[in-house]
């Protein structure tokens, strides 16, 4: 599949409609949470794109390449609005279960490696706040 071309999320970001398809803008914001978590503690590991993928397959039905993957984590995107006010923007349309699924594959991604980052947590945080889930929907003990 092409890489995803974020068009979606440049609506949001325009402050245009994005849209009817909520199925693509959740595509969308996962793809972009989870290529801009590889690049968090700058140390880009092919078992996390490998995760990615399979995320993005399960998830979404869509497959991407590495070098998708890598350029989505590279993307334009991050220089036009932060992540967080995209996020917010997003989570306007999205529906809980939405959000929980991309928190839930941020937390299997940053689980992936040998190792859990200071800047990882910190990145999960600010998703999380960002997307405006509850710690109670984190934790799977309530429905947003």
């Amino acid at each position: 599949m092409a890489l995803v071309n974020f068009s979606t999320i440049k609506e949001l970001i325009s402050g245009k409609d994005a849209g009817e398809d909520i199925e693509v803008l959740f595509k969308e914001v996962l793809l972009l949470v989870l290529a801009r978590a590889t690049r968090v503690d700058s140390n880009v590991e092919a078992i996390e794109v490998h995760h990615i993928q399979k995320a993005m397959k399960d998830v979404t039905g869509a497959e991407f390449s590495e070098g998708d993957i890598r350029t989505a984590a590279s993307s334009e995107i991050y220089e036009t609005q932060s992540l967080a006010r995209t996020l917010s923007n997003a989570t306007r349309k999205l529906g809980s279960h939405h959000r929980l699924s991309i928190l839930a594959c941020l937390a299997g991604l940053i689980r992936i490696d040998s190792s859990i980052r200071y800047q990882e947590l910190e990145f999960f945080d600010h998703v999380a706040t960002s997307l405006k889930a509850s710690p109670s929907e984190i934790a799977g003990l309530a429905e947003g």
